[in-house]
């Protein structure tokens, strides 16, 4: 067993221990592994440990990516495909290339990158997934939509073209402590039952990403269904 496939074993398992202190299935937090700054030989070692979704924070480079691992996958024949989520800040001036190669989008925080990455799609790829980012503990550094504004921009990409509205990602400035990590994390929790309970036409809205190597344990415990892991899956960058 590879470095990589013993640490997504580890990472599971941790997973399915948190699902199983809250009373709630393994299979209702989808792990992504987030491959940012990560050689693609080492998304191919997690592709063999049966990993399949993935981050990248930079979109060029999650492009490279991609390329090179599709180029993989069509070669190896009847390999399960890969998914990528681009999990960092947009600019909009990558917002076509990330429109053409990615799969999900976790990091929309305005109406103007949701309409570009709308206009761009190309519709054979069927709907990019995405999730807006919220800055739900005001933190200064961070970005993402305030959550006083959520529900209008809910209901602004939710009725855009080629795009599927999915739930919200937050970033939280880093706390000590189980306790203040889950209460963090039960205000995006608060915000998303309250946005899926407006029930927007369009939305899917089934997705709370939030929860990293850190806090992973906390966010399943406040109601987390995707946890990012980078450093517990491929070691410090």
């Amino acid at each position: 067993m590879t470095s990589i496939a013993n640490s997504l074993q580890q990472v599971r398992a941790r997973i399915a221990a948190a699902c199983e202190q809250m009373g709630r299935p393994a299979d209702s937090v989808c792990l992504l592994a987030v491959s940012k700054t990560q050689p693609t030989a080492s998304v191919l070692d997690a592709i063999a440990a049966g990993q399949q979704a993935f981050g990248e924070n930079y979109v060029q480079e999650g492009v490279d990516k991609i390329r090179a691992v599709r180029a993989w996958e069509a070669e190896a024949g009847g390999a399960a495909p890969s998914q990528w989520h681009c999990i960092g800040p947009l600019q909009s001036n990558k917002t076509r290339l990330l429109a053409a190669h990615f799969d999900w989008v976790h990091s929309v925080d305005r109406l103007k990158i949701a309409e570009r990455l709308s206009e761009q799609r190309p519709p054979e790829l069927g709907p990019l997934q995405v999730c807006l980012q919220v800055n739900i503990d005001g933190g200064p550094n961070k970005s993402g939509v305030v959550p006083a504004d959520v529900l209008e921009l809910a209901r602004a990409v939710a009725a855009l073209p080629r795009l599927r509205l999915r739930g919200l990602m937050t970033i939280p400035e880093p706390v000590s402590g189980f306790e203040a990590q889950r209460a963090v994390h039960v205000q995006a929790r608060q915000l998303f039952e309250a946005v899926r309970d407006a029930g927007i036409p369009g939305a899917a809205w089934d997705t709370l990403s939030m929860g990293m190597t850190g806090d992973l344990e906390a966010a399943v415990a406040a109601g987390s269904t995707m946890v990012r892991i980078g450093t517990a899956v491929f070691g410090a960058r």
